[in-house]
């Protein structure tokens, strides 16, 4: 697995680059730290031009930290001109000023020239210097620019890797790096028709509990509220979760309560004589649909969970045994007029006409009625909730 941003299972970059020049470099471990700021910015070719240490270092190899690719194909020169023989445009990277009739320029000029001449086909190469006390005269005077850093004065010296850090970072911006990942769009922007809908709801709330007082400041305050949410460009997702929320803190959670007064069996026997009761009959409805709520039978349970905690669902204002009409129905989301109707492993021949009576008069009502079997939603639950969520709107 790839640990912070490492990954050995892709692919190397392979685009052509500059050269990195090290000249007289005193210590094993910048060498490693200097590859493995080349290696993060595809700069693949070291020269190195005699390593105080000697060559090869094992404390360059534990400071690349996996860039060892760099250092293997590192090549040993005992001069400067030597390692730069074969390149055509040099560029010599130092904090000292040098009097010499050449361009100073900065890291992202320099990447700039650099870009199109690799790119066509030339050798370009940076040069820096030992940690001391960098390039000598001579050596600055091989370089066809100077590279120098806007930094404080009086603490001008920068650390050998991160010199290299720049320079490859500004090279690697200039020959078309992007980042290397983005934010998921997981969701698409809110329309406009979905948010005054949440609008709507919200503001009806806030008028039930006597919130936009003074009278005379209310469409000021409703305005403002406005413009905090379309400032901040929610997401489809984002409105439907703030839908549940409102709802939930002006209706509370009518979760499924396992401390009913009834066990799971009379639970069952309870929805069956509902099942049986006809719509022209008289029956306390509402007193039965609390009683229902109270005491869920498991596979109610469990499809009630779902609903409240799967993000495909939990902004839908599903509500629970409660009454439609003249009828008590299992899971209904009124603002999308959806009824989810929970079918029994098995069931009178009573209680399937009257169920049937039911779906008529909710498609009557403009309804759309869905048909989930008890026992499907205890053998494969994440199956019935992508069908439920195939018909969502």
């Amino acid at each position: 697995m790839p640990g912070a941003g490492t990954d050995k299972t892709r692919r190397w970059l392979e685009t052509p680059a500059p050269i990195v020049v090290l000249v007289g470099t005193q210590m094993g471990e910048n060498i490693g730290a200097a590859a493995r700021a080349m290696a993060n910015f595809g700069l693949s070719r070291l020269r190195l031009v005699k390593p105080v240490q000697g060559w090869p270092n094992e404390r360059a190899r534990v400071m690349a930290a996996g860039a060892d690719r760099v250092l293997e194909n590192a090549t040993i020169h005992e001069t400067l001109e030597d390692a730069v023989a074969d390149c055509s445009f040099v560029l010599a990277c130092t904090a000292r000023q040098h009097d010499q009739a050449k361009p100073v320029i900065g890291a992202d000029a320099a990447a700039s020239e650099m870009a199109p001449r690799v790119a066509g086909g030339e050798t370009v190469a940076l040069v820096f210097g030992r940690e001391r006390y960098g390039l000598e005269m001579q050596e600055v005077g091989l370089a066809h620019r100077i590279i120098t850093l806007p930094v404080n004065p009086a603490f001008a010296s920068l650390n050998l890797a991160q010199a290299v850090v720049i320079l490859g970072y500004e090279w690697f911006k200039a020959a078309g790096g992007t980042l290397p990942f983005t934010m998921p769009e997981k969701s698409p922007p809110a329309p406009q028709q979905q948010l005054a809908a949440f609008f709507r709801t919200l503001e009806s709330e806030l008028d039930r509990v006597e919130f936009f007082r003074p009278a005379a400041k209310r469409d000021v305050m409703l305005n403002n509220l406005r413009n905090i949410f379309l400032r901040i460009a929610p997401t489809e997702q984002d409105i439907q979760t703030l839908h549940g929320i409102v709802a939930m803190l002006a209706k509370g959670r009518k979760g499924p309560a396992r401390g009913g007064v009834l066990d799971a069996e009379e639970a069952q026997r309870l929805r069956e004589v509902i099942a049986e009761h006809r719509a022209n009959e008289p029956t306390p409805t509402r007193g039965l649909a609390k009683l229902l709520r109270r005491n869920p039978t498991e596979a109610e349970r469990v499809l009630w969970q779902a609903l409240t905690n799967d993000r495909r669902f939990a902004g839908r204002e599903f509500r629970r045994q409660v009454p439609v009409g003249p009828h008590i129905v299992d899971f209904v989301s009124f603002p999308m007029r959806r009824v989810i109707d929970l079918v029994p492993s098995s069931e009178s021949d009573e209680a399937a006409r009257t169920r049937a009576e039911k779906n008529v008069w909710l498609n009557e009502h403009n309804y759309r009625v869905v048909a989930v079997n008890a026992e499907d939603v205890e053998r494969d639950l994440p199956a019935v909730l992508e069908t439920l969520a195939a018909t969502l709107p």
